[in-house]
């Protein structure tokens, strides 16, 4: 069975006659997660799927700073195929067994898609960011019952897409995290960003 992904921070599908490659974007990040202690610089290479929004790919960033392992003794927290493939997440860390450490997926994806992650993945994370968030929620939370290891977050609307707003092709980022909150800069802008927590993992 194929994972369905979901629609949220996808542009308009194009035409086969105007079908585009990725467009690659570049980010040199300054991380400094004071809630975890976890500290580092990180070049990123990023392909942005022609049906990804720059809102999406930023939150993608996001995600990586978010959940950046303190060390890579159990492997490294990497990009995927992405929207390229949909039986991917958008970020895992895989250990060196090729065992999933964990799964981070963006968007709204369904309850199917979260459960068949659940049973291959020490852990499993949704940031989810479109402003139809609370209703996509609403709709899912009770069928999620019985997935202890996963965690659900939102981010704001308005938060997401002033982060959208700082994207470049070529992008130096300094990123800090304290007290659950996440401190987005360029030289000339800086967003804050308020995770709020949906569902708990509670194993």
């Amino acid at each position: 069975m194929r994972l369905r992904r979901d629609n949220a921070g996808l542009s308009p599908a194009q035409p086969p006659s105007m079908a585009l490659k990725a467009t690659i974007y570049k980010a040199q990040l300054q991380i400094a997660d004071m809630d975890r202690h976890v500290y580092g610089d990180h070049n990123l290479t990023l392909a942005c799927h022609p049906s990804e929004t720059e809102e999406r790919l930023m939150i993608r960033v996001l995600a990586f700073a978010l959940n950046l392992p303190g060390d890579e003794l159990r492997g490294r927290l990497e990009f995927t195929k992405g929207l390229s493939d949909v039986d991917e997440p958008d970020l895992w860390q895989l250990d060196l067994t090729g065992e999933v450490v964990h799964w981070i997926d963006l968007g709204q994806p369904d309850d199917r898609r979260l459960m068949k992650a659940h049973g291959r993945s020490e852990r499993v994370s949704v940031y989810a960011f479109a402003s139809s968030t609370e209703v996509w929620w609403r709709n899912l939370e009770g069928k999620l019952t019985r997935a202890p290891k996963l965690a659900v977050w939102q981010i704001p609307a308005e938060q997401s897409q002033a982060l959208a707003k700082l994207a470049a092709r070529s992008m130096q980022l300094q990123i800090s995290i304290q007290d659950g909150s996440v401190y987005v800069s360029t030289a000339d802008v800086s967003v804050e960003i308020h995770p709020v927590p949906l569902k708990t993992a509670t194993a």
